[in-house]
């Protein structure tokens, strides 16, 4: 898979503490890191337009966060630590200290979005600079849930349900879950084929199922827990902000002004996608995070 669709890049598995991380990594060794954390329900797989954007001024970094993808789906644990974004953000501080980097830009989507939150948070000297794609901060949206909101982001709510209740119903039809639930928030198939083949088999695993219900389980409890205990601290690297035009974000919250609450230097805009951006419009993704990067010296 990595060759038909990340020409140039090779596959590795880290140890980290409690996992086995698998990722793509492309580009001169000793060029500046770019990790790229992917979102739910998908993999590292859907880097594969954008990343070779990247290879000719980056070293280019795509893991399969913990309990997805071919990465480990470690057990889980009644508090949902285990799947916690810190210690999803400790994975992905021990894979760059593995690969020699000690401090790295990121791009991160969706639920990889909310890692790269996390590991700003807790690791601050690590990161040079996030770009965040098509998410709010994840306490302030559930805080902030309208109707309109619970309509469109129906999962948030479900796989949150008791184990197991959302694994049972996922787990009776996955391709047909995992299609409904990402072709009605597109609105269209914004998939690649080989991409596509990947996600769904990837995602038909039980132990996939599970650990992703538990991600969602810990951002309603124990990812909340550690924003509180943030108190007023803020991500203090340059911070750029992306979301769908005709997505829930921009729909139902003012991204730019939630995150303006969590971070001290943010800037972004909102662009002509849905949720699927890097695949939808991967040309204008990688420039702005050129563009982004250029603007900070990075």
């Amino acid at each position: 898979m990595t060759s038909a669709m990340f020409d140039g890049f090779t596959e590795r598995t880290i140890a980290v503490e409690g996992a086995q991380i698998f990722l793509r990594l492309g580009g001169a060794e000793d060029a500046p890191p770019m990790l790229l954390l992917h979102g739910y329900p998908q993999t590292s797989a859907m880097w594969h337009l954008v990343a070779p954007m990247l290879l000719e001024r980056y070293r280019v970094i795509c893991p399969d966060l913990r309990g997805y993808g071919q990465s480990s789906k470690p057990a889980s644990d009644p508090d949902h630590v285990t799947y916690s974004k810190r210690e999803m953000a400790r994975d992905m501080v021990q894979v760059m200290q593995a690969l020699g980097h000690d401090r790295f830009a990121i791009c991160a989507h969706d639920r990889g979005a909310r890692v790269a939150h996390r590991l700003g948070m807790d690791f601050p000297d690590r990161v040079s600079a996030l770009t965040l794609l098509d998410i709010a901060p994840t306490r302030e949206m559930y805080a902030g849930t309208t109707t309109e909101f619970a309509r469109a982001y129906w999962h948030w709510f479900f796989l949150i349900q008791p184990a197991p209740v959302p694994e049972d119903i996922i787990g009776a039809d996955p391709d047909t879950y995992w299609m409904r639930k990402c072709l009605n928030q597109a609105g269209h198939n914004p998939f690649a084929p080989a991409a596509l083949a990947e996600y769904l088999r990837a995602f038909c695993d039980p132990a996939a199922i599970h650990a992703s219900c538990e991600d969602y389980r810990a951002a309603a409890g124990i990812d909340i827990t550690h924003d509180d205990a943030d108190g007023a601290r803020k991500l203090q690297m340059p911070v750029q902000i992306l979301w769908a035009a005709k997505g829930t974000i921009e729909a139902c919250f003012d991204p730019l002004a939630l995150w303006r609450q969590r971070a001290e230097h943010v800037q972004g805009q909102a662009l002509d996608a849905t949720h699927y951006m890097a695949e939808e419009i991967p040309d204008q993704i990688a420039a702005a995070v050129l563009a982004f990067q250029d603007a900070k010296g990075g």
